[in-house]
């Protein structure tokens, strides 16, 4: 509680400040070329350009708003997206490819299984999600992100729903379905014929 706080207390400025100080640290990593850019309604935080030429949204979310923020990482990553080509004309020396894409880094202090979901619903690599915690170290404020692996995929999901589906039409029994005796007897003689008939290719 007392860490939660603390950061309600620290600026944006001074949290945006500390994350690029972080990210900079990084060596080869992104390249923070924008702080607070008005973009799709609100602001972005930092957009950054990697060595690859992708270039990368930094969205900052408050404790318990970890949703809304995948929402308005999906949106603002959507607005510059569609975008980017005219951004490169007014600073060709970006150092952005639009082949390349946008990704958004989404940083929070936790996130919450829903929110995971969500994120992992985005095409691969496009939406990260990270927790931040700041600290004070003497008169400068220090920032610590952890990367969030998303859970599941999209095909372990699609699995996942035809085992049920194929677990619902299975366990249904003649008694489910109102099958008498000679209307069973029937189907067991006709369905031979009508499957040879559907598979014959001459």
């Amino acid at each position: 509680m007392a860490e939660a706080r603390a950061q309600s207390e620290w600026t944006p400025d001074a949290r945006r400040l500390a994350l690029r100080r972080a990210i900079g640290a990084q060596g080869d990593g992104p390249r923070v070329v924008a702080e607070n850019l008005l973009g799709a309604e609100s602001r972005i935080d930092l957009v950054a350009i990697t060595p690859e030429g992708e270039t990368r949204l930094v969205l900052l979310g408050e404790a318990g708003r970890d949703l809304e923020l995948v929402a308005r990482g999906l949106a603002q990553r959507a607005w510059v997206e569609a975008r980017l080509v005219d951004w490169l004309q007014l600073a060709p020396a970006l150092g952005a490819r639009p082949e390349a894409g946008v990704s958004a880094l989404l940083l929070c202090p936790a996130f919450g299984t829903e929110a995971i979901a969500a994120a992992g619903c985005a095409p691969p690599g496009r939406i990260q999600l990270a927790t931040v915690h700041y600290a004070g170290e003497g008169s400068q404020l220090r920032a610590w992100i952890a990367p969030i692996e998303p859970s599941g995929n999209r095909a372990g999901v699609a699995a996942g729903a035809s085992a049920r589906v194929t677990e619902f039409r299975t366990g249904l029994s003649d008694a489910d379905l109102g099958v008498s005796d000679d209307e069973r007897a029937a189907l067991q003689q006709v369905a031979p014929r009508e499957i040879r008939t559907a598979v014959r290719l001459d």
